[in-house]
């Protein structure tokens, strides 16, 4: 019962952080710390991982469909809708940065990056970096939306999600601050941050699987495992659907509040 319990906790952790701006990858591993799972800790992510990069798939599957097609429809001859052809190519684009630092990055992001303390200090930094999205956004007389995304702002943007390689900045902040910075709405940067984010999380999720080669170990976790996915998706769903309504009305100032608080308590107790 314990062993489900935690492993529930786990994927409730990793379904709301993953999309709120408060680091999915910071708050597991703490979670792990304070839960006592740490065998297959890596390995228990990725399937977590997995399980969030379906609720991206799932909500989002109307306009991952109409990109296909508009993706289709170019290479075929056949009429494309610009907008959609030119969002398409833009969340590929988007991909390339966080995929180069990854691969050079992994072997720190699977031990040095793990500490709790770079994650509290990593936690700040991204506040300091959403705060002064928040600040720059206000500059822009009219915030655009998705239709005026351009080749290179989806670039930009995709180096702002490299910076959530490192646990605590978070893959959702920094993609909605690189948005702003660049005079998107909130809600347009949010929406187009969750889908560039389905290749890495995904990507990453099955890469790990692979290298690791556990497959017959988690078999064993298969009760805990099913659990913590369906959890993690299942809140991933609801967070994505709360976040972006939220982003309507509201500035991210309570999330800058809760990570500040949050880092103080890990240098604190930790």
């Amino acid at each position: 019962m314990h062993d489900l319990l935690s492993y529930a906790v786990l994927g409730l952790v990793q379904g709301l952080t993953e999309f709120l701006p408060v680091s999915s990858s910071g708050h597991l591993v703490l979670a792990h710390e304070l839960l006592g799972v740490t065998e297959l800790g890596l390995s228990v992510d990725a399937v977590l991982q997995l399980a969030t990069a379906l609720a991206i798939i799932v909500y989002f599957w109307k306009d991952l469909l109409r990109f296909l097609y508009a993706v289709l429809n170019r290479l075929t001859g056949r009429p494309y809708n610009e907008d959609d052809l030119r969002l398409a190519i833009s969340l590929i684009v988007g991909t390339i940065p966080a995929l180069i630092l990854g691969l050079l990055l992994e072997d720190l992001m699977e031990t040095t990056f793990r500490d709790p303390s770079l994650v509290a200090y990593a936690l700040i930094a991204g506040s300091a970096v959403i705060l002064g999205a928040e600040l720059i956004s206000k500059r822009y007389k009219e915030q655009k939306q998705l239709s005026g995304m351009s080749l290179s702002k989806g670039f930009m943007i995709g180096i702002f999600q490299s910076l959530a390689l490192i646990p605590g900045m978070s893959r959702s902040g920094m993609t909605i601050s690189g948005g702003l910075f660049l005079g998107l709405s909130r809600e347009a940067a949010a929406r187009f941050g969750f889908l560039l984010a389905v290749p890495i999380i995904a990507g990453s999720g099955l890469k790990k699987l692979l290298e690791l080669g556990v497959g017959g170990e988690l078999t064993m976790l298969g009760a805990q495992l099913l659990l913590g996915s369906v959890i993690s998706f299942v809140s991933g769903l609801a967070a994505i659907h709360f976040l972006l309504i939220f982003l309507r009305t509201q500035p991210l100032y309570a999330f800058i509040v809760y990570r500040l608080l949050l880092a103080g308590a890990i240098l604190f107790f930790l």
